[in-house]
Parts: structure tokens; sequence; C-alpha cells
């Protein structure tokens, strides 16, 4: 699978005065859903490995996968694309907003405001420059998949539904055909949601006027010429 490390950051204990009685701990773990396994590993660490020595506290090292497809399977290692830090971040919004809205999956249209929610992207600035922003994609998500049950609660990360997973599939091929270097990015993705026909994230774009060709116009941002054929 392709992996992102998140940066370290620290956790500071609200009781400063016992600072000496805390050790530091490295905590580093895999978020679980249909997509990755799960991994928690806790290792206590000397005070003294850390740089800091006024005060105590904890590092998480928090670990995000992607999935990949058979074809990735077939690269060598070196040369396995990587998905972009505003590509997962991206993702993760996305199951964020499928759970705001009760879902029981992550969709096409979840990665879709995913994307807007991450809001620093090329293909976020794209989609808003052609009048495309996250309060109207969430109406019309409303719309055109109604409202989820009141006393539902959605899992702490919903499974992809079959579409928004070759969307993801569709963005790393891509990738790898066009033989270019660097990562995945939220261009990738949303290209991603695009070729998926008839889902309920491509129906949204469609309604708000992106076509094909603007999808060729954003591919070239990224140096992908993917064919489209014009007729939506």
């Amino acid at each position: 699978m392709a992996a992102q490390g998140l940066s370290v950051f620290p956790i500071i204990p609200s009781n400063q005065s016992r600072t000496k009685s805390f050790e530091k701990i490295l905590v580093s773990f895999s978020l679980s859903n249909s997509l990755v396994g799960t991994k928690l590993s806790i290792e206590p660490a000397s005070f003294s490995l850390f740089a800091s020595k006024r005060r105590s506290f904890t590092v998480a090292t928090v670990s995000f996968s992607l999935p990949t497809t058979k074809k990735t399977q077939e690269v060598a290692a070196d040369k396995k694309p990587r998905w972009s830090a505003r590509a997962i971040k991206s993702f993760a919004m996305g199951e964020l907003e499928a759970r705001k809205l009760k879902f029981p999956t992550t969709g096409t249209e979840a990665l879709l405001m995913g994307i807007l929610v991450e809001g620093t992207s090329l293909a976020s600035k794209f989609l808003r420059e052609n009048g495309i922003t996250l309060f109207k994609v969430r109406e019309e998500i409303v719309n055109l998949l109604g409202r989820s049950d009141l006393y539902f609660f959605s899992p702490e990360h919903p499974p992809l539904t079959e579409q928004a997973q070759s969307a993801l599939d569709w963005a790393i091929e891509e990738k790898l055909k066009s033989g270019e270097s660097g990562e995945i990015t939220c261009s990738h993705l949303l290209l991603g949601i695009w070729s998926q026909k008839e889902s309920a994230g491509q129906k949204i774009l469609a309604g708000f006027g992106f076509d094909d060709e603007k999808a060729k116009e954003l591919a070239k941002t990224v140096s992908l010429y993917c064919y489209f054929p014009i007729n939506s």
C-alpha cells in the first residue's frame, strides 16, 4: 500500500509539576478501516532521547495508508507512486464528512467533499474557480442521497463504496501510465471521481457544469492527458 506519515507533534501533560515522573512514550499506529490493517505499539523511551529537557511530552506518529491496485504490486518498491500529503488529508476529510452525514460508507461524493474541505490543493482551487464549493456540494448530496437516520452512527472509518475504490484505483493507475515522477495528488483523485460515470460524485460535478473539457484542462496541469469521451 502507498503510505504517508504525518508530522510528529507534542502532547504536553497538564500537570507540569510531575514532569520528572513521566517517561517518554513513543506511540506508532495505523488507522483501521476496510483498506488497512491495525497496528498499535507502545514503547517506552528514555527522557534523554528527546530534545527538550524542560518538560515531558508524548510523541505520536500517525501513519495513513491508502489502497493500491494489483498493478502497483507489480511495480518495484522504489518506483511505486505515493499519495501527496494533501491527497491523504482529503481522503481523511472525506471519511469525516461521510460520518457527519451519518453515511455508512465513504462514496465518491464524500471524496469530493474531502477535496474541498482540505481546501489548499490545485484541485480544490480549480473547483472553487468554477463555482463548486463545499456548501453547494454538501447541499446537493443531501438532495441526491437524502439524510441518514438520526439514530444511525456510521463507523469510525466508513468503508469505501465500489465506485470510490475504483476512483482511487484510477488515480493510481493513471499516475503509473503517465510515466511522470512525483506524487499522486488531489487532482488525480478528482479526475478519478469524474471517471466513475453515474456515481454520486460524478453526477454532482456534472450538475455544477464540470465536464470532460474541464477534466482535460485539469489533467494538463498534472501532466495527464486522460481520455474522456465528450458525451456528458
